[in-house]
């Protein structure tokens, strides 16, 4: 039962069960309000590694090292496995430290289908203080033990809302926010239907890349035959620029496009709605495109530099007003 859990999303979504390895993402998620429900631990030492509090009424089991090395998918157990009932965001205490770092920036995951991309990208979510992860339905399910692992207790410190419909992305974010898209697709793979060229990944991006705004321009939905079929596809045209100018209109969400098919059409055409941007990430011509966890990285941490840069400017403004 314990290798299902952490093997198949089925099971775990049928009984709101999730598993976490070791002791620093068990301890993480105690911290957070997580409900542990049973642990298995191979010594009593590790027990004392916990907070006592979190573990009344926990259902404890000891069991030998060797069995917790059979349902173990890491390399080096830790001997200590929790069974956790799902987490749900609403109900999490995220720590105060992230919470006051915590800017107007938001992250979306588009069909972001590999897990240690995901991990990473959420691991680079809580390192730049976005305030909130959206993942739309296509991607790997967050709580994937790789992904766990990749997201180094990432999970426990930010809201992580998943398998979102397009159609409710919009509820689920702030009034007033600008949606940004950060393609990570090669710039000539959509020639025919986007007169804009593609962005982070900004494989190609050439210093021929228009700095003014381009209006963006929506078009007629698009009309989806099968989930690969994106040629023909009539999408929104957008403004693009480069990463490094400014985008962070307060509050912004950033889209980040999967590693095969990049942003989606309806990441466009949310984008469009809200007068949103194509971000470029230059890269040498003939260079492939960024990973997504590398392109979310770069374009999350310069919205954080952005942010703050304002929030400065704002507080020296209030100390020293213009007088006129």
């Amino acid at each position: 039962k314990v290798v299902t859990i952490a093997k198949s999303k089925k099971f775990r979504d049928h009984h709101g069960k999730v598993l976490l390895e070791g002791h620093r993402l068990i301890k993480d998620a105690l911290e957070a309000g997580a409900v542990l429900q049973t642990l298995f631990f191979s010594t009593v030492g590790h027990l004392k590694e916990l907070p006592e509090a979190a573990l009344k009424g926990v259902n404890l089991v000891k069991v030998k090292f060797e069995d917790i090395k059979s349902w173990s998918d890491l390399v080096t157990p830790q001997g200590l496995i929790g069974i956790f009932s799902q987490p749900n965001h609403a109900k999490m205490s995220y720590p105060a430290a992230q919470l006051t770092s915590s800017l107007p920036l938001l992250l979306i995951c588009d069909n972001i289908r590999d897990p240690g991309n995901l991990g990473t990208i959420l691991r680079s979510a809580a390192g730049a203080g976005c305030e909130k992860v959206l993942l739309t339905k296509g991607c790997v399910d967050p709580w994937e033990p790789k992904v766990l692992r990749a997201g180094m207790g990432a999970h426990f410190r930010l809201p992580i809302v998943a398998n979102l419909d397009w159609e409710s992305v919009p509820s689920n974010l702030p009034a007033g926010v600008q949606v940004c898209v950060a393609d990570n697709k090669d710039p000539g793979a959509q020639t025919e239907t986007v007169s804009m060229p593609k962005g982070a990944g900004g494989a190609g991006a050439a210093p021929g890349y228009p700095k003014a705004p381009v209006k963006s321009k929506p078009k007629a939905a698009p009309e989806h035959e099968d989930e690969e079929g994106v040629a023909g596809v009539c999408v929104p045209e957008l403004a693009v620029q480069y990463y490094y100018e400014n985008w962070t209109q307060t509050p912004v969400a950033v889209v980040i496009g999967g590693e095969t098919h990049g942003v989606s059409p309806d990441a466009l055409h949310l984008a469009a709605s809200t007068g949103g941007k194509r971000l470029v990430i230059p890269v040498v011509p003939g260079v492939d495109s960024l990973n997504s966890a590398i392109a979310a990285g770069i374009v999350l941490f310069e919205g954080k530099r952005q942010l703050l840069q304002r929030h400065k400017q704002e507080d020296k403004r209030q100390k020293f007003p213009v007088v006129g």
